[in-house]
């Protein structure tokens, strides 16, 4: 997104992709409309909706036998009243694609950064391993956008503040049925959480699970974990089988994370590079995008000079920690209060007060959708 947002801009800009192509399974697919709002602004909504996803305009979720709305997005001041579901690589590979309209923006798949390049005490460029030998790209920022496993902070030594979680995720697949509910639903019972994602011709189902504890589940015969999921959501019970062994299930480590300084000379931080995010809400791709939006709003005049100064490159971090911080904050809180509680839990859960308020007062649904959905600091285009 920031190297399209840059291009456009008329900025030269170089996108380094390690992989062959954009396809990676059971990663962020949720796209709020803070992020709808901002392709609107780009002007490309309407084409990047043409593209496969669902449309979800109200949150629910189950918990023991009763079902709650958490959150409506209808009355959201933006042009997308709803979260679309889309799987990631459709939505890189729509960014790339607007990217490639504009002479500046070079992406290179395929290519793999090792390090940093440094002269003087400043980030000069990369190094990378490609298919033809060792590449190098000179240029005067790098900003790293490389995920929770970022080379770039790591080679640029920046110190990683880690505020922890009780919890880790065992993805995987099922097929799906026209007769199965249509919308997205997150499942809560005693001890056990489910989160479903429809993707029309089957479910992408994420298992949440005590932080740890995957390599002893991994260690049982895999039909009590079927069974497990089936007691949640009885209507899969006949295809849990799908599930062949755990090669079928994949096991995403979550972590919360942040920087304490998000950049240094010639170099910047975005994204989970710069601020690791629960699964929580699924807002972790939303608050990068925003990045991107305020790191060109903030830099773009300057990249067509030249390098920018470290205090432009601080002014990023500046912008984007107090929604970073927030989220995180409260994501930690129902971490520990909600999420914990429940994977502890050994008697059957009723409906906590706050959702009792939700449905004696479906107004308040507006309050979690406008964190969710929009975020404490929506970036908009310039």
């Amino acid at each position: 997104m920031l190297g399209f947002l840059l291009a456009r801009l008329g900025v030269d800009v170089w996108v380094l992709e390690k992989h062959a192509d954009f396809f990676r399974d059971f990663r962020g697919d949720t796209i709020h409309p803070s992020t709808l709002q901002v392709l609107y602004e780009l002007g490309i909504l309407d084409e990047f909706l043409k593209r496969p996803h669902q449309e979800l305009t109200r949150l629910a979720a189950q918990i023991g036998s009763e079902t709650v709305f958490v959150a409506d997005f209808t009355h959201l001041p933006t042009r997308c009243k709803f979260i679309a579901f889309t799987p990631q690589w459709e939505f890189l590979s729509f960014l790339a694609e607007q990217g490639k309209r504009y002479p500046t923006f070079h992406l290179k798949m395929q290519v793999e950064v090792t390090e940093l390049i440094e002269e003087n005490g400043s980030v000069v460029g990369v190094r990378a391993n490609t298919n033809d030998g060792t590449l190098e790209v000179r240029a005067g920022l790098t900003v790293g956008a490389d995920g929770r496993h970022s080379v770039t902070r790591d080679q640029a030594r920046l110190e990683v503040i880690s505020l922890g979680a009780p919890m880790d995720v065992l993805w995987m697949r099922l097929s799906r049925k026209a007769s199965d509910p249509g919308q997205s639903l997150g499942r809560i019972d005693t001890g056990r959480m489910l989160a479903l994602i429809n993707r029309d011709d089957y479910w992408q189902v994420a298992y949440v699970i005590a932080k740890g504890s995957a390599e002893e589940l991994r260690g049982r015969d895999i039909a009590l974990f079927r069974e497990q999921i089936a007691l949640l959501a009885p209507f899969l019970r006949d295809r849990v089988g799908e599930l062949k062994n755990w090669d079928d299930v994949k096991l995403l480590t979550v972590a919360v994370d942040r920087l304490r300084k998000w950049s240094g000379p010639g170099v910047l931080c975005i994204g989970d590079a710069a601020h690791t995010m629960s699964p929580i809400g699924g807002v972790g791709i939303n608050l990068a995008i925003q990045d991107a939006v305020a790191t060109a709003n903030i830099l773009g005049a300057t990249l067509l000079q030249g390098a920018p100064s470290a205090d432009e490159l601080a002014a990023v971090e500046r912008r984007r920690m107090f929604p970073t911080r927030l989220t995180q904050r409260m994501q930690v809180i129902a971490q520990n209060n909600v999420i914990n509680r429940i994977l502890r839990s050994t008697k059957p859960l009723s409906l906590p007060w706050l959702l009792k308020l939700l449905r004696w007062f479906p107004v308040l649904e507006r309050i979690p959708a406008r964190v969710v959905g929009m975020g404490f600091r929506p970036e908009h285009v310039r």
